[in-house]
């Protein structure tokens, strides 16, 4: 039924006229989940990416690692003055190869620089304890630089200093559980 102007009832289909085109189908809906998944992904390997850098990926069958904390360096610092004192040449030895102590097949001039730490620390002081770890400076979680105070009692030729308090550096590393003491380089002493 047409309208008064010759036009279909509202509800009513438009009949076809060889003058109107034919009616074109309207387009399919856009899927939108296909994008929102894909950047969900993308967010989420982001966030993976960024939180693996800051934190550091780790090993599960690493072993557990020392805490490299002031408390710690001051009982490693002392440990390796004790080695120095004594002449134990293993244990100064482990520590300045840093790590690479049990990689090496021949130790003898490991041994030997060891050997001459030990007797160039003997001959300046018979005994040195760490009376503080005055600053730290990391430079990865896993090593750093520390800045110690130590009393020294010097040998029993040379007692001018006995007593004094001398600040020396020690590099820092955490190996296999353990805190070793790479390098050990005393402060100068008095004014020039």
């Amino acid at each position: 039924m047409a309208g008064p102007y010759g036009s279909p009832e509202p509800g009513q289909p438009v009949p076809y006229s060889p003058a109107l085109p034919p009616p074109l189908p309207y387009p399919p809906a856009r899927r939108r989940a296909p994008l929102i998944a894909a950047i969900a992904i993308g967010v989420a390997t982001a966030i993976a990416v960024v939180t693996a850098v800051v934190f550091g990926v780790r090993d599960d069958d690493a072993a557990p690692t020392a805490a490299l904390t002031p408390t710690a360096a001051q009982h490693a610092i002392q440990n390796y003055l004790d080695a120095l004192s004594d002449g134990d040449i293993q244990t100064i030895s482990r520590n300045t190869l840093c790590g690479l102590y049990d990689g090496v097949k021949d130790r003898r001039t490991d041994d030997a620089l060891a050997r001459l730490s030990s007797e160039t620390f003997r001959k300046q002081f018979s005994h040195a304890e760490v009376t503080s770890v005055d600053t730290m400076v990391f430079t990865s979680t896993t090593s750093a630089q520390a800045l110690f105070t130590m009393r020294v009692a010097p040998t029993a030729g040379n007692r001018t200093d006995d007593g004094a308090e001398r600040q020396a550096v020690a590099q820092l590393l955490v190996h296999d559980g353990q805190l070793l003491v790479c390098s050990y380089v005393q402060r100068t002493a008095g004014t020039f």
